[in-house]
């Protein structure tokens, strides 16, 4: 597998670029994103099955790698929730295609999101890492609409070695994200 755009513009252009604003003393410090975790939860899993098989099907073909459901690890009665009842999907996506989904994300996907002025830059936790909420899956290029029987969302999360929340906001603005705010570190 070649070596994406956006892995090539990290380590010419990113590198050097957060090595100087920050004065890492190694550029091993230089923080990187080192996985992209997507999570759909379906909540009328308890009542229909193909639900969750339907979000399996849809993020395998978003992300181009296989999905698995999730199991729920407790029962909740008021929800006739069972142990081990499939209640989602997830993926986790790393290296190459990590650098081609979070392309695909930033110049298709986003720009097709009904009223888009930029993501907020508020949705850090603290070390770095930053998770964005989707709305409807139909604006991934992947997704035919004829096929779709229900618009869910899902949550993006993208992890990074940042060891604070302006290191990660540097990173991901360096790497194309259209953050809204654009809050200044330091």
């Amino acid at each position: 597998m070649s070596t994406t755009r956006l892995k090539k513009k990290y380590r010419s252009e990113i590198i050097p670029a957060l090595n100087e604003q920050f004065g890492y003393k190694s550029i091993m410090e230089v923080p990187k994103l080192l996985k992209i975790c997507l999570n759909q939860g379906v909540g009328g899993a308890t009542q229909d099955k193909k639900l969750v098989d339907n979000a399996v099907t849809e993020m395998t073909a978003i992300t181009g790698q296989k999905a698995v459901s999730v199991k729920a690890k407790k029962s909740v009665s008021n929800f006739k929730l069972r142990e081990f009842m499939p209640i989602g999907a997830k993926v986790t996506l790393r290296n190459e295609r990590m650098y081609e989904f979070l392309d695909r994300l930033v110049s298709i996907a986003l720009p097709r999101v009904r009223d888009f002025r930029g993501i907020n830059d508020k949705s850090f936790d603290g070390r770095g890492n930053y998770t964005l909420g989707v709305t409807e899956q139909i604006i991934f290029p992947e997704m035919v609409l004829d096929q779709i029987n229900k618009i869910t969302g899902m949550d993006i999360t993208f992890v990074t070695t940042a060891k604070t929340d302006a290191e990660g906001l540097a990173l991901l603005k360096a790497l194309g994200m259209p953050f809204k705010n654009q809050i200044q570190a330091n």
